[in-house]
């Protein structure tokens, strides 16, 4: 169980870094976006440079087109730093003292409903206003897999903490 608890609280920090990552990152494109600023346009205006905060160094390089930075930019930043915040949390359920606990299921739920429920909906709608490559189909395919295996360990996680909770168990 030490070899879980090390590599999961590993996992923890690196999927609270990449969350951070892609949440503040969507946060400056947005005010980039909005306002202007850090902004160049590249290529007659075809594309737009996101620079590096007070520089002129390109940080992000998208197409100049609303659905595009709607749906294959922003979606995506916003989308994956809130699957790797749940990841987070997810991973950090394994480091904890007491394993079954309804925090901890209600974590395990979050992430399956989330990864069964969300990723094709919005590919689908994104699919009516941008060209959805089909590699996208398939993460959308892994994320779906990613949820049933979480919901199965929910349920185990749910049985645990019954018969926990029956025996006044700790494990």
């Amino acid at each position: 169980m030490n070899q879980t608890k090390i590599i999961s609280k590993i996992l923890y920090y690196l999927c609270f870094v990449l969350s951070a990552g892609y949440l503040l990152t969507f946060v400056y494109s947005v005010f980039c976006l909005l306002t202007g600023f850090a902004i160049t346009p590249y290529k007659q205006n075809l594309y737009l440079h996101i620079n590096y905060p007070f520089t002129e160094q390109p940080f992000l390089n998208i197409e100049n087109n609303s659905p595009y930075i709607l749906f294959s930019f922003l979606t995506v930043l916003i989308t994956y730093g809130i699957f790797f915040l749940l990841s987070a949390k997810v991973f950090r359920v394994f480091f904890q003292p007491k394993l079954f606990t309804e925090d901890h299921i209600t974590q395990l739920k979050r992430f399956y409903t989330y990864n069964i429920f969300f990723p094709l909906p919005v590919v689908v709608l994104a699919s009516f206003f941008v060209e959805v490559e089909s590699i996208i189909w398939g993460l959308v395919f892994i994320h779906f897999m990613l949820g049933i295996f979480c919901l199965f360990l929910a349920n185990i996680f749910s049985q645990g903490l019954h018969l926990q909770n029956e025996q006044d168990l700790f494990i």
